[in-house]
């Protein structure tokens, strides 16, 4: 455990270059931590499979990346078995508490009380992240489940040294009043100090609810001493998750969204996630664009994008919901080469469209997450994204615990039936339901060519993790970027509401954005879009080569 421990520390200290490369044959890890990146490589030396590697990576980025890294909240998972050419998903994301209704947020006049949906403990979904990490184990995995939930204990138990970022973040957030929740210790030593920097962080009750789940499964967290504390700690302080709500919780095995684009195969997410169904549509109306003639990057490159996320986000607010309540949701219709025509037909490719929120895509007919990329000896792959919302969640937690709970329920449409130009959308299939999962917008997705892993890709980013992955994809498969390349080239974001263009702040040539601005497009600069984790497989010597975003400062690709 030392040799882990003095390897992660040089790993942080040197892992991360923009515009850089890992390289591996065996096997390969890319995450949001060197650490957990680390570990995930430990466990695939050891003989397990992209799914136990993925199991490992999850609970130790629980441990040593808290601000995403989580068991109080949820996530998705595809994975693709290289030997089989077979590819599934698992859908953990939270569910809303059985106390839960759609006017949860609203005053007596209706309108929504200002931060009620993503503050506190109210705002807190029933967790998944334990749940879906377990199943995807029990039907996918190969060493035994304690052996994978260990080193995160370990890495809690004896710490591991903290990094610059977050002895940062620890300083930052000191500067705020005690009260009796986690988040005032989280970064604390024995003595009460703030962790310095490279000194060893322990967290002792984190270990403990660990090693629950170690020794019995998701039973260890969902029952028992753990489900008695998270339902008391609920009760005393205005949230409403029961045990219950945790008896009753379960992890989905769902079907894959799959699409084509030019040859390659593209696996991701269904609802509950909108991700793989904006991803492939998105796609499908890039591969009629005729890209061969279009300069990458140039105005009419950033038009015609912009043009496809609007029609997709606007799709996405109008149908996607969780399909255990929307049964007929028009999935299909969605991804087909043949709403991508009609979509791609109506773009002005001289101007930009309007976005009106009376009536989403009818218009065009006729923030914390965390990600990594798992890639086994066998070339078995794991695209696995899981979040707490806002940084560091609902930013409460019991101390007894020593995991902070996640504000999904902000995820939810707050306001039934009224939709705004700006961030708000009040359509019926993301109202509030006891049990319902609200609607996410992590894309993790693989991509296969003859039927093996080609890419492995996700981001976190909040509503624009769906763009981020899809210009990734878009920069591998049609520009053959390299991975690295391909990750840190200039993003946009437009989500149909609010109706402009968001771009990566010195990274768009002022005469792209003029030019866009004369189109008729409302253009915005923001700091960076999401923290991508990609690997890619070379087809024919059949290395694997990792690159992680240059603004993740702990991130790492890892391999052997």
């Amino acid at each position: 455990m030392q040799k882990i421990l003095v390897s992660a520390f040089l790993l942080f200290l040197s892992a991360h270059v923009a515009y850089s490369q890992t390289y591996a044959k065996n096997g390969m890890v890319v995450s949001a931590h060197a650490t957990a990146s680390q570990v995930g490589v430990d466990i695939l030396q050891k003989g397990g499979n992209a799914i136990d590697a993925s199991v490992a990576t999850a609970f130790a980025l629980a441990v040593v990346y808290p601000l995403a890294g989580n068991i109080g909240g949820g996530g998705f998972l595809v994975y693709m078995d290289a030997q089989k050419n077979a590819t599934t998903t698992i859908d953990f994301r939270e569910k809303a508490p059985l106390a839960a209704h759609s006017k949860m947020f609203l005053d007596e006049n209706g309108d929504l009380i200002k931060g009620s949906n993503h503050n506190g403990l109210l705002s807190a979904g029933v967790p998944g992240s334990v749940a879906g990490l377990y199943m995807a184990h029990q039907k996918y995995g190969k060493l035994p489940w304690a052996s994978l939930v260990q080193p995160a204990i370990d890495l809690a138990e004896k710490g591991y040294p903290l990094s610059w970022n977050l002895h940062n973040h620890a300083v930052e957030m000191y500067a705020e009043e005690k009260t009796d929740h986690i988040m005032p210790s989280l970064y604390k030593n024995e003595s009460g100090e703030i962790v310095a920097w490279g000194e060893l962080w322990k967290q002792p009750a984190l270990a403990k609810t660990l090693t629950a789940i170690r020794d019995k499964g998701q039973d260890g967290f969902y029952k028992g001493a753990v489900a008695k504390e998270i339902a008391r700690y609920m009760k005393e302080n205005g949230g409403i998750i029961t045990m219950k709500d945790l008896e009753k919780y379960e992890a989905v095995e769902r079907a894959p969204i799959k699409g084509t684009y030019k040859g390659f195969d593209i696996y991701s997410m269904p609802p509950t996630s909108s991700g793989g169904v904006a991803l492939i549509e998105m796609m499908n109306v890039m591969e009629l664009a005729g890209l061969d003639s279009i300069e990458f990057n140039s105005a009419a490159y950033v038009h015609i994008v912009a043009e496809a996320m609007r029609r997709a986000f606007a799709d996405r607010a109008e149908y996607l919901g969780d399909p255990d309540f929307n049964p007929d949701m028009p999935l299909d219709r969605l991804t087909s080469k043949e709403f991508a025509q009609m979509r791609y037909d109506n773009i002005d490719l001289t101007k930009a469209s309007v976005s009106d929120s009376s009536q989403f895509g009818q218009l065009y007919d006729g923030h914390n997450t965390t990600h990594f990329s798992v890639i086994d000896k066998d070339g078995n792959a794991v695209s696995l994204t899981t979040t707490l919302e806002y940084l560091y969640g609902s930013k409460m937690g019991s101390p007894k615990l020593g995991f902070l709970f996640n504000n999904e329920m902000g995820d939810f449409n707050p306001i039934p039936g009224y939709t705004d130009t700006g961030w708000l959308i009040g359509t019926q299939p993301n109202q509030i339901q006891p049990e319902k999962r609200m609607l996410s917008s992590m894309t993790p997705t693989i991509v296969s060519k003859d039927g093996k892993p080609y890419l492995v890709i996700g981001s976190p980013g909040g509503r624009t993790i769906i763009n981020t992955v899809f210009q990734t994809v878009l920069n591998v498969l049609e520009y053959d970027m390299r991975i690295d390349k391909a990750i840190e080239a200039m993003k946009i974001h437009q989500q149909w509401m609010p109706d402009k263009i968001y771009y990566e702040e010195d990274l768009m040539s002022p005469d792209t954005r003029d030019i866009l601005i004369q189109m008729g497009h409302t253009v915005e600069a923001r700091e960076n879009f999401g923290r991508l984790m990609g690997i890619t497989v070379d087809p024919k010597e059949g290395y694997y080569v990792g690159a992680a975003d240059s603004s993740g400062p702990d991130a790492a690709a890892v391999g052997y």
